[in-house]
């Protein structure tokens, strides 16, 4: 019996830069998401009033 392989192809190639900028942009917006997400964390905790909009840095 035959294996099939799909999305192969003897003429493709992998462009690595790609997936590596794919890769930093998605740790960036993860990173985002984990700084907004401790915000909201700390607001709801009333610590964040002690800290200006520029002093938290994660």
């Amino acid at each position: 019996m035959e294996r099939l392989e799909f999305g192969y192809s003897d003429n493709s190639y992998d462009k690595p830069g790609r997936t590596t900028r794919n890769k930093r942009k998605w740790r960036e917006i993860e990173s985002l998401k984990e700084k907004y997400r401790l915000k909201k964390e700390l607001e709801e905790l009333d610590w964040a009033g002690d800290f200006g909009s520029g002093d938290l840095e994660l």
